[in-house]
């Protein structure tokens, strides 16, 4: 009986051995700026966008926590990440389908948009303007609502829809037209 008493108990104190051990990780905390995805569909085409919401949290954004003229990730953490099945026209530029990062470079009165090549970035520290695929520029508006988290969404309309980025008292529109 001892023979099989010492594996048996030797064999218990490794399985709850084990199941402390697995259950001893701490925790993941969630981001200050959590991970969001929209997306969109029209006919056979469709955009993703990912990128992570920060929230305002009662500072001044543009102009200082994101100071003006400066590119920035179009988010928190990562850089923002656009992926499109089918050929659109984002603005006044056509694009082909493909994954892209995308910046943006707020100012007082316009921002400017950025579909980079490079993809796979934190935050734009190591942005490359020789790898931009596209580049424009879109007026800002001022709302009377002011947008705690960052928001992306689409407007969808009949043949075509709207970007739009969201954030304090700014808003950005950019036209969508599929092709």
């Amino acid at each position: 009986m001892t023979r099989i008493y010492k594996p048996l108990m030797v064999l218990i104190a490794l399985v709850f051995w084990n199941i402390t051990d697995t259950y001893a990780q701490e925790a993941l905390k969630p981001r200050p700026s959590p991970l969001e995805m929209v997306t969109m569909k029209y006919e056979d085409t469709y955009i993703k966008i990912t990128y992570c919401r920060p929230h305002k949290r009662g500072r001044k954004i543009f102009g200082d926590l994101l100071p003006f003229d400066e590119v920035w990730r179009t988010g928190a953490n990562e850089a923002t990440e656009i992926t499109i099945t089918g050929s659109i026209k984002l603005g006044d530029q056509i694009i082909k389908p493909g994954t892209y990062t995308l910046f943006t470079i707020p100012n007082k009165d316009h921002w400017t948009i950025i579909l980079n090549s490079e993809l796979g970035q934190w935050g734009a520290y190591n942005y490359n303007s020789k790898l931009d695929v596209i580049r424009f520029d879109i007026p800002v508006l001022t709302t009377k609502e002011v947008y705690e988290p960052f928001t992306i969404a689409f407007e969808q309309k009949a043949h075509s829809a709207e970007l739009v980025m969201m954030w304090d008292r700014t808003k950005v529109t950019i036209p969508i037209v599929f092709m």
